[in-house]
């Protein structure tokens, strides 16, 4: 039998790891074999790891789309093995350098337009993912925001999303997250990793830099619409099941979101990590959004209340409320609802700022 946290990382996230890549094959096999969650990053590595010698295989036979495949299987299994993991952080960091290199080895056999980009932040960097989609000529670009423990390596499919309705994606390590979470922990002024990231991008003429939208989900769901707030470069703002008050459900929260939160922000006990999750609150934030907003969560989600969410969407003044009653937290399990509207509303937001520019 599960111990409590394997239970809470399959309730809470079965959806999302399925939704961003996992098999569902894999899922049921590794999932159903663990009881304690010290062997939960092994068990997951062993999967990452046999998708990746099958890349491997593949590679070396001439199949470079199949390989392809495998290596994107590989990268969100490593992904996922430390997802909330936070038990060695020494482990964790290999597991998303695995990760890291898989998705890289994946971008160079699916997508010759895959590049990675870096910006200076704090005597650091940050790192990204910049994807153009076939054929269309300074594509919009859109800047993909990560939650509380995602990273751009868990946003291959959703990036495929944009890809294939013209326009540019861009998916952010910011500080806490991924490969940036290194050196950089969480900060409640966002905008400030992403307009580093657009500065960085400035002058290129291979995206629109003046048709630039921001879609996060989960806490970056909070983070998009704080970087709308204080970055006029963006024209358009989308979060999913984002929290207005990280610290609102606090008590509620599962212990692996607490722990991870508390690891990301560097605190150093339980109680300043809840006083660093209330900073990360939009009150007197939200009202400033002037860019089109569209909110969106499910009435279902358990890890930020549907309530909370409905607050920044209530705040913004030009913002639009979509509210899935089946959906559960980022509506990972209704992708094929979520994904598409996000995708058609800003490729809609941003074709208006076309036109008025024209």
């Amino acid at each position: 039998m599960p111990d409590a946290r394997v239970q809470a990382a399959i309730d809470n996230w079965g959806s999302r790891m399925i939704a961003n890549g996992v098999d569902y094959n894999d899922f049921r096999r590794v999932t159903s074999s663990l009881e304690r969650w010290d062997d939960w990053l092994d068990a997951w590595k062993a999967t990452a790891d046999g998708h990746r010698e099958d890349a491997e295989r593949a590679r070396e036979a001439g199949h470079d789309l199949t390989a392809g495949e495998a290596y994107v299987r590989a990268a969100v299994c490593y992904h996922f093995a430390k997802f909330v993991w936070v038990l060695d952080t020494e482990r964790n960091r290999a597991a998303t350098e695995q990760a890291i290199a898989a998705l890289a080895a994946g971008h160079a056999l699916l997508d010759p337009t895959a590049e990675r980009v870096e910006a200076p932040l704090d005597g650091a960097r940050i790192a990204a993912n910049l994807r153009r989609p076939r054929d269309v000529e300074r594509p919009p670009l859109i800047v993909l925001i990560a939650g509380l423990d995602s990273t751009k390596e868990e946003f291959f499919h959703w990036e495929r999303v944009f890809l294939e309705r013209g326009m540019a994606t861009v998916s952010l390590d910011g500080p806490g997250q991924g490969e940036s979470g290194f050196a950089l922990d969480i900060r409640p002024d966002y905008e400030v990793a992403v307009s580093a990231l657009l500065d960085a991008l400035g002058g290129r003429d291979d995206v629109d830099l003046d048709r630039i939208g921001a879609a996060g989900v989960s806490m970056g769901g909070y983070y998009a619409p704080r970087a709308a707030a204080f970055e006029p470069r963006i024209k358009a703002v989308a979060g999913v099941s984002g929290p207005y008050d990280m610290s609102a459900n606090w008590d509620n929260l599962p212990s692996l979101t607490r722990e991870t939160l508390q690891h990301h922000t560097g605190a150093s006990s339980p109680e300043e990590a809840r006083a660093r999750a209330a900073e990360l609150n939009l009150a007197g934030v939200a009202a400033r959004v002037e860019q089109p907003a569209l909110i969106v969560t499910g009435k279902l989600d358990r890890l930020i209340p549907w309530e909370d969410t409905k607050r920044i969407a209530d705040e913004i003044p030009h913002a639009e409320w979509v509210l899935y009653d089946h959906g559960t937290h980022v509506c990972n399990n209704l992708p094929f609802r979520y994904r598409p509207l996000v995708a058609d509303w800003m490729a809609e937001q941003l074709a208006r700022v076309g036109q008025l520019a024209a």
